[in-house]
């Protein structure tokens, strides 16, 4: 299922591979899709929302509701 993340907080590089590797910690098999300039994340897996958002926001990122 595909499921769209606002975060907070990424501006480089390292922060959309930080949060990539926080939703594969959830789902290997997640796709992500990061798009610094809006702060969208857009994840296909059939992981729980509230998982993957609770993972990417132990990451340090905010994750709005």
């Amino acid at each position: 299922m595909n499921q769209t993340f606002q975060v907070q907080g990424m501006s480089c590089g390292h922060c959309v591979g930080a949060v990539t590797q926080a939703v594969k910690s959830v789902d290997p098999q997640a796709e992500v899709k990061v798009d610094l300039s809006s702060g969208k994340v857009e994840v296909q897996s059939q992981q729980d929302h509230a998982a993957i958002a609770r993972a990417i926001e132990e990451e340090g990122y905010k994750v709005a509701a």
